[in-house]
C-alpha cells in the first residue's frame, strides 16, 4: 500500500481510504467490523465516517456508522492504528441532528455539538481529520450544473461567515478534540475563501483537504480544484470513484441487481443522463481488452492522479472489498492512459 501526505500535515494516510456509509443500512455492524479487520490488515490506515451516516440519511440511522466504527475501537483496542476522518453537516433543512430539533447551519454551537455527538459515538478522544460535509452558504452541489439556474448564489442573511467556521473548528484543534480541518464538495471559491481566511487569522486552521466526487464520468475537479490542490496542497480525497457502482456495468440497460443501492434506493439519478451509458460501455471496452476488471480499471485511474490523496472506496460485500483494495495494485499503461482520454474528449464529463 502506497501512503501519501494529508496536506501540509505530517499525517502520511494510504492511497486507499475505506469509505464507511454503507454500514448501518445496507450492512451490519459485523459486517462494518470485518470489513476495518480487512483493510487495517491490507494496510489502509485511513477511514473515513460522518455524522450524516448511514446513507440514505434517516433520523432512524443517523451516527449508525460512527457507532459501529467505535464499537470495532472498542473491541479491537487499535484507535492508535487509524487516521479517522469524520464531518459535521452542512446547511440544511433536516432536523434530527441536533437537539433543538433546528435546521443544520456551520456555526460555533452546532460544530461543537456535532463534534460530542461524533466522538462519543465513535468512542475515541479525537478525530484526525474533521471536515465540513457540505457548505453553510446556500449553494448547488454533487448535481447537473443544468440545475445550477435554480440555486441561490448569494448571500443568506443566516449564512455563517467562513473566518467564524475557522475560529471555531481552531478552538477545537486547540482543545485536542480534533487535529485538522477539511472541506467537502467545495468550489474552487470556497477553497480559496477558507485558505484566505485561515491566513488572515491567529489560530485558525488551514483546510489540508476537499473530499469531493470525481470518476471516469465527472472529471470536473481537474478544471479549477486540481491546480489548487497542487499549488496550495489542499489534496484531493476522491469520493464516488465508481459512479456508485455505475462503472462497474451493472446497472447497464436499465438492470437493477438485487441489493445494490440504486434498486433499494432509487438515488442513481446522476449516473443516468444522456451520455452516461455510452461512456460506461467505453470505459468497460477499454478494461476488457486490458484483462482488467472494469473495477479495477476505473479505481486505478483514480487513484493514480497525481492531485488525489486519497481515493475513497466503499463496498457492501468482501469480494469488492478486495477488488477495491486490490486495485492499489494496477498500473495504468501510457496506452491505457491514450485510450481513457480519448473517451473523455469523445464523451466529456457526463455526470457532474
Amino acid at each position: 500500500m502506497e501512503y501519501r501526505r494529508l496536506g501540509r500535515t505530517d499525517l502520511q494516510v494510504s492511497a486507499i481510504c475505506l469509505g464507511t456509509m454503507t454500514w448501518g443500512q445496507q450492512n451490519t455492524e459485523a459486517e462494518g467490523h470485518q470489513q476495518m479487520d480487512y483493510a487495517l490488515d491490507q494496510g489502509v490506515n485511513f477511514f473515513d465516517t460522518a455524522e450524516l451516516y448511514s446513507i440514505p440519511p434517516k433520523a432512524e440511522t443517523q451516527g449508525s456508522t460512527e457507532r459501529i466504527i467505535g464499537s470495532w475501537f472498542k473491541a479491537r483496542g487499535n484507535r492508535d492504528k487509524v487516521i479517522l476522518a469524520s464531518k459535521v453537516v452542512g446547511r440544511s433543512a433536516n432536523t434530527w441532528f441536533r437537539d433543538d430539533g433546528g435546521e443544520t447551519r456551520v456555526n460555533r454551537r452546532q460544530i461543537n455539538e456535532a463534534v460530542e455527538k461524533s466522538l462519543k459515538r465513535l468512542q475515541t478522544d479525537y478525530i484526525d481529520l474533521y471536515q465540513i460535509h457540505f457548505p453553510d452558504r446556500p449553494m448547488q452541489w454533487g448535481s447537473n450544473p443544468t440545475r445550477f439556474k435554480r440555486a441561490p448564489f448569494a448571500a443568506a442573511a443566516d449564512e455563517t461567515p467562513i473566518a467564524e467556521q475557522l475560529d471555531a473548528l481552531g478552538e477545537l484543534v486547540k482543545a485536542g478534540k480534533i487535529r485538522h480541518v477539511g472541506l467537502s464538495n467545495e468550489s474552487a471559491w470556497g477553497t480559496m475563501r477558507f485558505l484566505a481566511e485561515s491566513d488572515a487569522g491567529v489560530g485558525r486552521p488551514r483546510p489540508q483537504s476537499i473530499q469531493n466526487a470525481y470518476n471516469l464520468l465527472n472529471r470536473t475537479y481537474e478544471t479549477a480544484l486540481a491546480e489548487i490542490t497542487m499549488r496550495e496542497q489542499v489534496g484531493l480525497l476522491a469520493y464516488s470513484p465508481l459512479a456508485q457502482g455505475y462503472l462497474t456495468g451493472k446497472y447497464l440497460d436499465g438492470a437493477r441487481p438485487a441489493g445494490a443501492r440504486s434498486t433499494l434506493f432509487q438515488r442513481g439519478q446522476r449516473y443516468e443522463v444522456p451520455g452516461a451509458e455510452e461512456a460506461i460501455r467505453a470505459y468497460i471496452g477499454i478494461a476488457r481488452e486490458a484483462g482488467l476488471d472494469p473495477a479495477e480499471l476505473a479505481l486505478a485511474f483514480v487513484t493514480s492522479r497525481p492531485f488525489v490523496t486519497a481515493n475513497i472506496i466503499g463496498a457492501t460485500t468482501m469480494e469488492q472489498l478486495k477488488i477495491a483494495i486490490g486495485s492499489a495494485a494496477v498500473t495504468l499503461t501510457p496506452e491505457l492512459e491514450d485510450k481513457i482520454d480519448a473517451v473523455h474528449q469523445r464523451v466529456g464529463n457526463p455526470c457532474p
